[in-house]
């Protein structure tokens, strides 16, 4: 099983970088001295600490809570026309995803992780034919071996935001459609790819959410949370999330159980 990528440590610390709150004021807003806060984001488990730092954060406290004692996992799974390809970068692992239409055999790559011939090696024993590559935002973990798979596939390659991709741009392939959200924050033209034609709609959305947690909202945390929640969070609740690190997740569980947006749905 693939681990979550934060823990509630992660998560109190990307919302006070985001919300640019020092230790001693969380700690002076939160009634807490502020060694508990520094205990908090080391990782130490202090339910009361925490229930009082959480809404200071903007966070769900119960959430944040089940994340802390491992509560939370998410229970999304590969469905037939779709593959998770999870490779090595450094000291982390990053995901890519395949999607693909079962009646005609034509498919969209989405990133390319560290190494794409896990993704390559897919597309080869089920016979696909990859018509598309489209990239969520072009940090280098997620298009570290661009130049390969563009090469093995010949597919046009479409990278987003201030490049080529435009808000609400749509995409065809087979039976599926693909349209482009803009869901920037964590990067300056991060996007979100809404995918409907298999038995379940489909979000590929780069390191804009992940399971439990979010992308660090190193251009904007103000537009980050915005863009998930109005973009995101609004597709069905059956949508599966395909983040970029991280196990996949559904739109129903995050707004139910990451405390970035716990209680705002």
């Amino acid at each position: 099983m693939i681990p979550l990528e934060d823990n509630f440590s992660d998560a109190i610390s990307k919302a006070q970088r985001g919300l640019e709150i020092s230790d001693s004021d969380l700690a002076e807003k939160a009634r807490l001295d502020v060694n508990a806060i520094r205990k908090l984001r080391a990782g130490h488990f202090d339910e009361l600490a925490l229930f009082r730092v959480a809404p200071v954060l903007g966070l769900g406290a119960r959430a944040l809570s089940d994340l802390a004692q491992n509560e939370y996992r998410p229970a999304a799974r590969e469905i037939d026309g779709l593959a998770m390809f999870n490779t090595p970068f450094h000291d982390m692992r990053v995901n890519a995803f395949l999607v693909w239409d079962p009646k005609s055999c034509k498919a969209i790559a989405f990133d390319t992780g560290a190494d794409c011939r896990p993704m390559l090696d897919r597309v080869a024993k089920e016979k696909l034919a990859v018509k598309l590559i489209l990239l969520t935002h072009a940090h280098t973990d997620h298009i570290a071996d661009l130049a390969r798979l563009k090469k093995e596939t010949g597919a046009p390659v479409y990278i987003p935001g201030a490049e080529t991709i435009p808000e609400g741009h749509e995409f065809n392939v087979g039976n599926l459609k693909v349209k482009a959200l803009l869901t920037w924050g964590h990067s300056r033209g991060g996007m979100t790819f809404f995918v409907t034609g298999l038995a379940r709609p489909v979000a590929i959305v780069g390191d804009s959410i992940f399971a439990g947690s979010m992308g660090g909202g190193n251009v904007s945390y103000k537009d980050a949370l915005r863009n998930n929640i109005e973009k995101i969070l609004t597709l069905p609740d059956e949508t599966i999330i395909c983040p970029g690190h991280g196990p996949m997740t559904t739109v129903g569980e995050e707004k139910r159980y990451n405390p970035f947006f716990a209680g705002r749905l």
